[in-house]
C-alpha cells in the first residue's frame, strides 16, 4: 500500500470520500470546498491505517466474530467483549511507515501547533443515522508523539459498549464500519456553539435555531455549561433567550482544557450580537443549499471570525411531502385517520392511492392529504373542524391553531368541502334489510372477484386489478352506504347529546351500542373464542400450542386426537378472517392466512382467561345491558314534560343506532378482502419472477409501485439498485413518528390538550366508552407479544380490527391515536370497555406492569 494513502488533507476529500475519510473527514472536506466558508486546516488519517492495524490481528478477529452473534439485549457479554477489544486497539502499535506519514504530514502543518483530534466512522453523520457522539474527540493535543498516543484512542472508542449496542440496534455490522480519524488545527474560540437550518422543536425549515456560549463548543455539547438560545426567520431574529452563564471551558497552552468562571457583569449579556446572528444564519443556509439537506452545525468565534468545525445531516426530521409547486401548503396524515401511523411499502402506498378518490402525498413511508383549498375558505374550515377536529381534541386543536395563525389565508372564494358529494342528504329508514343488502353486494363483489382473479396473469393481471380497484371504490363511496354509516354516527351523537340534556346523563350512546348486529370485527372476536372453546377440549393440543410450534403448526396438530376437528375450525376462522393483520391497509403486511402462528397467543388467552361458551355469553350479556338501558331511558324520560314525545323520537334514535352502527366496520373488512385477492395474484407473478433470477426475492415486489409492475411483467427486468436504496429508505422510515399535521415548510403541528380537571399522575385523551377501570396496564406494541390476564387493560400506538381478538381479554383500552369513531373506540363500546384514546405517548410514559385507572367517560389515565 502506497504511503500517502494512509493521509490526506481535507481539499484533498469531498462528500465520496465517506469509505476513507469516515461521515465526519467526508464533510469537512465538502465544506472546505464551499466558497466562503472557513474550515480549520487539518487532514484524514484514512480508513486504509485502521483496516491495516484490525484486519491481520488474529485475538482482534476472534473476538469480533464473537460480538456479531450477540443481540442488544446481552449486556453483561456486549460489555466484556467490547471492553476487551477497546483495549487491544487501544494498546496497538502504530507500523513505523503510517507513524511517518502522520509525522511527515504534521510538519507540513505545523508540528507543534494545537489540534484536535477526533474520530470520524464510515457510518456517521449519514442522512440515515447520524451515530453522534458515539466516538471520541480529543481536544487541544499538541506535539507528535501525543498526537500518535491519541489516535488509537480514537480507534478504540469504535468499541465502546454505548457504540456497539448502538450499531445493533441499527442493523449496522461491527467489520461494517471502518474508521477514520480527524487531525484539525484547533481554534481558541471566545465563542462557539451549534446551528441547526431547521427549527429542532418544530421541524420548520424556515426557522434557523443558534445555541451560543463561551469557550470551547465541546462543553454546550456535552451540557456542561449554559447557552443561548437564538431563532431566526425570514432574516428578522424572532426569538432569543438568555440564561444565567457562569462557567466556559478554555483549552489550555499546555494542551488540555479547564473550566473557567464568567465574569459577573459577562454572566447575563447576550454572547452574539444581532448581526453575528444574522451572518451565522446566512452561513448556515449557504452551507444547507450545498449539502442539500437541513444542517447541524457546529461553529466556532475567533478574533471575529466565524469557523465551521462540522456540519451534519438533521436526521429526525420527518420528510415534507413531495409537490410539484412551491405553494404553502398544509398535510394531514391519512394514517392518524385509519388507524395505521407505521411505515408502509412503496406497494401498499400506490395501492391505497388506487384505492381513494382522493389525490394523495408521500413522505416517510406515509400518506397525507393536502388540506390547503379547504383551509382557504370559511366553508372548508367549518368541515374540517366538524370532520377531524369533532373526533380528536388534538387535531382540533392543531387545526384551531392553524387557522388562528392564517397558515393558509381565507380566500374570497367559498371552497366546498371535500366529503361534500357523500354528505347530501340521504333519508334511510330504520329497516335492517339496507344493511342486509349492502353486505350482500359486498359478499357478492368478493365472490366474484375470487373465481374471476384466478385467470388472470401477467399484465392483464394488473388491467383486472386496476379495473377491480375502480369497482371496489364504487362500493366504497356508495351514497347509500355511506348514509347508513353517518345514520350510526349521527344517532350515536344525538343520543349522546340530548339523554344530556335532558337526564344529565353523559354518553349513553356507549352503553346501547354494546352486542351490535352485523359488525364484522367485533363477530370476529367473538368466532376466535369459539374456536378456543373447541381447542379447550383437546389438552394434548393445547400442550403443542403452549410450547410454541413452528409455521407448519396447522399440518402437525392433525397428528393429535381431535386434530382434524381442531384444524378444520382454525381453516374455518381463517377462510373469514384471514386476509386480517395489523397495519392492514398496506397489502404487503403479513396475513393472518400467511402466518397463523399470529393467531396461537390470541387463542392460548382465551382459554385461559374465559369459561367455555363465553363469547355467547358475552354478547347475550351485552346485548342484555343495551335493552335494559334503553327501557331505563325510556321511562325516565317519560316523566319529563313532552315526555311521550322525547321517548319516542329517542326510541327511533336507538333503533338507528342499533341497526346501523355495526356497518362502519363492513367497508374496511371488504377492502382488506379485495386487497388479499390481489396479493395472492401479484406473489405467484413474484414467486415466477423470483424462479426466473428477475427478481432475488419474491418479497422485493413490496418495494416496487403498481405502476413499475407493468414494465417488469412486459421486459422481465428490474433495477436491483432502486430496489435496495428504497430497502434501506424504508427501514429510515420505520424509525420516524408521522406528524398528525405538517406544513410545507417541514412544521410539525401537533395540537395539545387543555385541560385543568386532570388528577394528578393523569395523561389526558379523549373519551370514547364510557366507565372506570382499574388494573394491571399490558404496554404491547405487537400482537405477538400479547400475554394477557383477565384484568389487564391494554396499552398501545394504534389498534385496527386485527387486534379485535385481544378486546375480549381486556377490560379497559388506551391508545396513542385514536378517535371517537375510530375502530378501537367502536369495538370497546361494542364490548363495553372503558377507553381512552389520543394519549400521547402512553406508551412511553405508561410502563408495562403499572397499576392504572381508565376514566372512560372523561377522557383520562390515571398512573396510581
Amino acid at each position: 500500500m502506497r504511503k500517502d494513502s494512509y493521509v490526506l488533507n481535507f481539499n484533498e476529500i469531498d462528500r465520496k470520500s465517506l469509505p476513507i475519510a469516515g461521515g465526519k473527514g467526508a464533510s469537512l472536506g465538502e465544506l472546505s470546498r464551499i466558497e466562503g466558508i472557513r474550515v480549520p486546516d487539518g487532514f484524514c488519517i484514512t480508513t486504509d491505517a485502521y483496516q491495516e492495524l484490525t484486519e491481520n490481528h488474529p485475538e482482534l478477529n476472534l473476538l469480533l466474530t464473537e460480538l456479531e452473534q450477540l443481540p442488544a439485549e446481552n449486556h453483561k457479554v456486549i460489555s466484556e467483549t467490547s471492553n476487551r477489544i477497546h483495549q487491544i486497539i487501544t494498546n496497538i502499535e502504530i507500523p513505523p511507515v503510517i507513524q511517518k506519514a502522520i509525522s511527515d504530514r504534521l510538519l507540513t502543518f505545523g508540528e507543534t501547533d494545537a489540534y484536535a483530534v477526533r474520530s470520524s466512522a464510515t457510518a456517521e453523520d449519514l442522512p440515515t443515522a447520524s451515530f453522534a457522539g458515539q466516538q471520541d474527540t480529543f481536544l487541544n493535543v499538541t506535539g507528535t508523539e501525543s498526537i500518535l498516543k491519541h489516535i488509537p484512542k480514537c480507534w478504540a472508542s469504535l468499541f465502546t459498549e454505548r457504540a456497539v449496542t448502538y450499531r445493533i440496534q441499527h442493523g449496522f455490522g461491527h467489520r461494517q464500519i471502518q474508521l477514520s480519524v480527524v487531525i484539525q488545527k484547533m481554534v481558541f474560540p471566545q465563542v462557539s456553539g451549534i446551528l441547526f437550518t431547521a427549527d429542532p422543536i418544530t421541524s420548520n425549515r424556515n426557522i434557523s435555531s443558534i445555541d451560543a456560549g463561551y469557550g470551547l463548543g465541546e462543553a454546550l455539547v456535552s451540557g456542561l455549561v449554559n447557552a443561548d438560545t437564538y431563532r431566526i426567520q425570514g432574516g428578522q431574529i424572532t426569538d432569543r433567550k438568555i440564561p444565567l452563564k457562569k462557567h466556559a471551558i478554555y483549552p489550555l497552552p499546555e494542551g488540555g482544557t479547564m473550566e473557567q468562571e464568567l465574569e459577573p457583569e459577562n454572566q447575563r449579556e447576550q454572547v452574539l450580537t444581532d448581526l453575528q446572528i444574522l451572518e451565522l444564519e446566512r452561513i448556515g443556509r449557504r452551507i444547507e443549499a450545498h449539502f442539500g439537506y437541513p444542517q447541524d452545525i457546529e461553529w466556532c468565534l475567533d478574533n471575529g471570525v466565524f469557523y465551521i468545525v462540522q456540519s451534519r445531516p438533521i436526521t429526525t426530521l420527518f420528510p415534507v411531502p413531495e409537490v410539484a409547486d412551491n405553494e404553502k401548503q398544509v398535510y394531514v396524515s391519512v394514517g392518524h385517520q385509519q388507524m395505521m401511523t407505521d411505515a408502509m411499502k412503496p406497494l401498499g402506498i400506490s395501492f391505497w392511492q388506487l384505492s381513494t378518490s382522493h389525490p394523495m402525498h408521500t413522505a416517510g413511508g406515509r400518506l397525507f392529504l393536502d388540506i390547503s383549498k379547504q383551509l382557504a375558505s370559511q366553508t372548508g374550515r367549518d368541515s374540517l373542524l366538524n370532520t377531524l377536529g369533532k373526533s380528536d381534541p388534538l387535531s382540533k386543536d392543531a387545526l384551531t391553531d392553524i387557522m388562528e395563525r392564517n397558515i393558509i389565508p381565507l380566500s374570497s372564494e367559498q371552497t366546498q368541502p371535500i366529503t361534500n358529494k357523500l354528505t347530501s342528504e340521504v333519508t334511510l329508514s330504520n329497516d335492517p334489510e339496507i344493511v342486509t343488502e349492502l353486505i350482500r353486494k359486498g359478499r357478492q363483489a368478493i365472490q366474484e372477484l375470487h373465481e374471476q382473479i384466478r385467470t388472470k396473469t401477467g399484465s392483464g393481471l394488473l388491467d383486472f386489478i386496476r379495473e377491480d380497484l375502480g369497482r371496489l371504490r364504487q362500493l366504497l363511496f356508495d351514497p347509500k352506504g355511506f348514509q347508513a354509516l353517518m345514520a350510526g354516527i349521527t344517532a350515536s351523537a344525538w343520543i349522546n347529546e340530548h339523554m344530556q340534556e335532558w337526564l344529565g346523563e353523559k354518553n349513553a350512546a356507549d352503553v346501547l351500542s354494546q352486542s351490535l348486529d352485523n359488525n364484522v370485527t367485533s363477530e370476529m372476536g367473538l368466532a376466535l373464542m369459539d374456536v378456543a372453546d373447541i381447542i379447550r377440549l383437546y389438552p394434548e393440543i393445547r400442550t403443542f400450542l403452549e410450547n410454541t410450534p413452528g409455521e407448519d403448526f396447522l399440518h402437525e396438530i392433525k397428528a393429535f386426537n381431535g386434530g382434524e376437528v381442531v384444524h378444520e375450525a382454525i381453516t374455518h376462522f381463517l377462510d373469514q378472517y384471514g386476509m386480517r393483520c395489523a397495519g392492514e391497509i398496506d397489502i404487503t403486511k403479513t396475513r393472518w392466512s400467511e402466518k397463523p402462528t399470529i393467531l396461537i397467543p390470541l387463542l392460548l388467552n382465551n382459554i385461559r382467561n374465559f369459561e367455555p361458551q363465553a363469547g355467547k355469553r358475552k354478547f347475550e350479556l351485552g346485548r342484555a345491558e343495551a335493552l335494559e338501558k334503553e327501557q331505563e331511558l325510556l321511562t325516565r324520560l317519560k316523566q319529563l314534560p313532552d315526555g311521550e314525545e322525547k321517548a319516542s323520537e329517542t326510541r327511533q334514535r336507538v333503533a338507528q343506532l342499533r341497526i346501523f352502527s355495526g356497518y362502519r366496520e363492513y367497508p374496511k373488512y371488504l377492502m382488506i378482502n379485495h386487497y388479499f385477492e390481489y396479493k395472492q395474484a401479484l406473489m405467484k407473478e413474484a414467486e415466477n419472477l423470483e424462479l426466473t433470477g428477475v427478481l432475488s426475492s419474491k418479497e422485493d415486489i413490496f418495494f416496487l409501485r403498481f405502476e413499475e409492475l407493468q414494465d417488469i411483467f412486459r421486459t422481465g427486468k428490474v433495477d436491483q439498485q432502486l430496489i435496495q436504496q428504497r430497502k434501506d429508505a424504508f427501514k429510515t422510515y420505520e424509525k420516524l413518528t408521522p406528524p398528525r399535521f405538517i406544513t410545507s415548510d417541514g412544521e410539525v403541528i401537533s395540537g395539545r390538550y387543555k385541560r385543568e380537571d386532570l388528577p394528578e399522575n393523569a395523561l389526558a385523551g379523549l373519551a370514547v366508552s364510557t366507565g372506570v377501570i382499574e388494573g394491571r396496564a399490558r404496554v404491547i406494541l405487537t400482537m405477538e407479544q400479547a400475554v394477557l390476564e383477565e384484568g389487564d387493560i391494554l396499552v398501545t400506538t394504534f389498534t385496527d380490527p386485527s387486534w379485535t381478538p385481544l378486546f375480549v381479554s381486556i377490560k379497559g383500552l388506551v391508545t396513542e391515536v385514536g378517535g371517537l369513531m375510530t375502530h378501537g373506540a367502536v369495538i370497546a363500546r361494542e364490548y363495553g370497555l372503558p377507553a381512552v384514546v389520543g394519549v400521547e405517548n402512553a406508551t412511553k410514559l405508561i410502563t408495562d406492569g403499572q397499576r392504572i385507572r381508565v376514566n372512560g367517560g372523561e377522557g383520562w389515565v390515571e398512573i396510581l
